[in-house]
């Protein structure tokens, strides 16, 4: 299979470096013998039809920081350009989350599907702002996106919701569905307060020098709406969600909470009546009341009960690992 990445900051080298060491079990083991045929980031392009070399392409970016670097002479090509004109069967989306607008990706999304390409996205902007549509193209083209970078990391959740759970009816769902807030609330368990917890996760890289993604609710509510969509069949987008951050949970609130026999935790909730993320009050007991930089998910489902599933929810090679479990089922679904 032909590939076109992108995007290659962490996530996308690190498929490349998966790419590399499962060479020869993909092989062996799923008949796949995938190549990268162009890839592009912020400063340049590099494209080879039979081919990127990986190891020179991971190299030429830690170097040059650039995948210009592969080639001395290299120019840089527009993405759409290449997405049209490079022959390719997916094409790999890593840019970065924007979830005001949703571009570049949902540009380079909608030209890939159109020149009849499918689609791994581990970019959770377009999904949030424009699932149904996206989908609808997808299908009217012909063509598979696949997402499950965006939920969970390397945590299967769609899968497990999808797959696993296929002959029961899923009624609800609730979780925490982002690591960075839930280490943050676990931190101010222990008695830190806010801003030294903030302090702490942005030393250890678990939050960004501006954390507004995680701590204002955003990256959590991005993943409720795709897991709606894609779970419970809704058609919903980030204006449907009741969103509220952990910027105003105080240590009084966590400590209250603890006496109760409660944890405070940033959870998304999906049913009948209500599509939110908030902080809210979890009994310890609970099976997602998890800590650390976890995920967790508990589906409710008509006849089998309640079902979680617990992981680590970010992660270069993590999202890695989840774009290669998309990768095999394209293939599976067309190519055999």
């Amino acid at each position: 299979m032909r590939i076109i990445i992108v995007g290659f900051g962490v996530v996308g080298q690190s498929f490349v470096k998966l790419m590399l060491s499962r060479s020869a079990d993909l092989y062996s083991q799923q008949g796949m013998k995938p190549r990268v045929v162009a890839c592009l980031d912020n400063s340049g392009s590099a494209i080879a039809p039979a081919g990127l070399d990986a190891q020179r392409l991971l190299d030429a970016k830690k170097m040059r920081e650039t995948v210009g670097a592969y080639e001395k002479d290299g120019r840089r090509f527009d993405a759409l350009e290449i997405i049209e004109k490079v022959d390719a069967e997916v094409m790999l989306e890593c840019t970065p989350t924007n979830l005001n607008d949703g571009e570049p990706a949902t540009s380079l999304i909608t030209s890939a599907m159109r020149n009849g390409k499918h689609v791994i996205c581990v970019n959770k902007g377009p999904l949030a702002l424009a699932f149904p549509s996206l989908i609808e193209l997808a299908n009217y083209n012909g063509v598979m996106l696949r997402f499950s970078g965006t939920v969970g990391g390397g945590t299967p959740i769609l899968e497990f919701a999808k797959r696993c759970l296929k002959g029961d009816r899923i009624i609800s769902f609730r979780g925490i569905l982002n690591g960075t807030t839930n280490y943050i609330l676990s931190k101010m368990e222990e008695g830190w307060t806010y801003g030294e917890a903030i302090k702490d996760a942005k030393e250890k890289g678990y939050a960004e020098a501006n954390p507004s993604l995680d701590v204002d609710g955003f990256d959590a509510a991005a993943k409720l709406v795709i897991m709606a969509n894609w779970i419970m069949g809704m058609k919903v987008t980030m204006k449907d969600i009741n969103r509220s951050g952990i910027a105003n949970v105080r240590l009084p609130e966590v400590r209250n909470a603890l006496e109760r026999g409660n944890a405070v935790k940033l959870l998304a909730v999906c049913d009948s009546r209500r599509l939110c993320v908030a902080p809210t009050e979890v009994a310890k007991t609970d099976p997602v009341c998890v800590n650390g930089t976890l995920n967790a998910v508990s589906f409710s489902s008509e006849h089998s009960g309640q079902q979680t599933i617990i992981g680590r929810g970010a992660g270069g090679m993590e999202t890695a690992s989840a774009i290669l479990r998309d990768l095999i089922e394209i293939r599976d679904a067309t190519f055999s």
